[in-house]
């Protein structure tokens, strides 16, 4: 009997262990630090295949594990401070700006009169600040499930966590698609600020949580969600534009570019309730843009224009 042990029992043991450590890291995502070799950052992720972006490692600032995600925060020689989660880039202080007025000022100014408004993820407050400079919104909540996302960008990127000082602003530290639920029918516009469809913000890319965005809007609402790279991503974006097109009045697909994101460009996916295309502001604020580094209301218009190549990918014949 103690032979069958330690030849048969005491093996399938350990292959068990090694077979759960490595779901377990697997499911943990990258560690930030193994991806820093020779001073230089190398972000490779499986979204991505065949690519990376390396940029050039000055001092790591900060690098820990959260309840959710391997956060690391490192100051670059040419982009600034960097937010890196689960080895995926998420922030340069360089580039930022591209992303945060486009995913907040795109719906915003389509709404023309938004005085709710929800954010999903955008932990790092970037999207907040840009949101807060619309004097007619009387309300901010965001729901970000990591609060050491939140507390650490406060330290590290303050230019961005500068959105959490405005009083309109609630932080709710929770599950976004659990807080929609208990406020159905509430927010004029809602905007996800996710990382890319892997771990946690997984479920934020199916047509339930997109579902439960369109419960929580009010009549005439906007959604505004990171939407993934055309060049990269089209297999992903189609079927979600098509899924949410099934309940949503509009369903579009608008974009920027930046340069320390994977192919130097991400989209953003624009849908609406009970009101038209999105493809054009209902407010244009002039003085306020010109305060903007990157959003104006000639951009907004040209943001949806796709390449040819893109629009058959995600709409077909059906967007001329």
């Amino acid at each position: 009997y103690c032979c069958f042990l330690k030849i048969v029992f005491f093996p399938l043991l350990f292959l068990a262990a090694a077979v759960g450590l490595a779901m377990a890291e697997q499911q943990q995502g990258l560690n930030g630090m193994d991806l820093i070799v020779d001073g230089w950052f190398h972000e490779r992720g499986e979204l991505w295949p065949g690519q990376a972006m390396s940029l050039k490692v000055e001092e790591v600032v900060y690098h820990g594990r959260s309840k959710f995600q391997d956060v690391l925060f490192f100051r670059s020689t040419n982009h600034g401070m960097v937010l890196v989660l689960d080895g995926v880039i998420q922030v340069t202080e360089s580039d930022e700006f591209s992303y945060q007025e486009m995913i907040a000022h795109i719906p915003m100014f389509a709404h023309g009169n938004a005085e709710k408004v929800l954010v999903i993820g955008g932990g790092d407050g970037g999207v907040l600040r840009e949101i807060c400079k619309h004097q007619g919104v009387k309300e901010v909540v965001i729901c970000e499930i990591d609060e050491d996302v939140i507390s650490y960008s406060k330290k590290y990127l303050p230019s961005l966590a500068c959105g959490y000082d405005d009083p309109r602003v609630t932080v709710k530290v929770m599950d976004g698609a659990e807080f929609m639920r208990q406020n159905p029918g509430v927010f004029d516009v809602i905007i996800t600020d996710s990382s890319d469809p892997i771990g946690p913000a997984s479920v934020l890319f199916e047509a339930p949580f997109y579902r439960g965005m369109y419960d929580a809007l009010a009549d005439g609402g906007i959604i505004c969600t990171q939407g993934e790279c055309m060049w990269l991503h089209k297999d992903l974006i189609k079927p979600l534009v098509d899924k949410v097109s099934e309940f949503c009045s509009t369903a579009e697909y608008a974009y920027t570019t930046i340069p320390t994101y994977p192919s130097g460009q991400i989209g953003f996916i624009v849908a609406t309730k009970n009101r038209g295309s999105c493809k054009k502001p209902a407010k244009v604020d002039s003085e306020m843009e010109k305060g903007l580094r990157y959003y104006n209301s000639e951009l907004h218009e040209a943001s949806f224009v796709l390449p040819n190549f893109a629009r058959r990918a995600i709409f077909g014949d059906a967007e001329k």
